[in-house]
């Protein structure tokens, strides 16, 4: 399983941009996908995930601002991100959980997102 992200760019406050993330293989629909980022000089951190069964879960600090999903027909998982803020500044991942525990192990390169202010 490869996961290759995309869509990453330099944009202002207030603007809206949408992440991609591919996934080979043939047990895309079977796997939890998340989307979590790393800041300059910090932990990477939680963003999103969805279920195999279509729920998603966000952190609270884009609650509101980022939709994620999925299309199975295109093994692809999404991230809209609305209304950026510079604090939104990181590098994005997508991951996979292909088993049944909670781990997300698999992920791809990340692709970087900066907001100016």
């Amino acid at each position: 399983v490869q996961l290759q992200a995309s869509g990453g760019g330099l944009v202002q406050a207030g603007d809206s941009l949408r992440l991609s993330c591919a996934v080979s293989g043939r047990s895309f629909s079977n796997y939890g996908m998340g989307w979590f980022r790393q800041a300059p000089g910090k932990e990477r951190e939680f963003v999103a995930t969805i279920s195999r069964s279509n729920i998603p879960s966000y952190a609270d600090s884009v609650k509101g601002r980022f939709t994620i999903s999925r299309d199975n027909t295109k093994n692809t998982v999404y991230l809209q991100m609305d209304s950026l803020k510079p604090e939104d500044t990181a590098v994005y991942y997508c991951a996979a959980r292909t088993g049944s525990g909670l781990l997300f192990d698999i992920w791809g390169q990340g692709t970087l997102v900066t907001v100016s202010s």
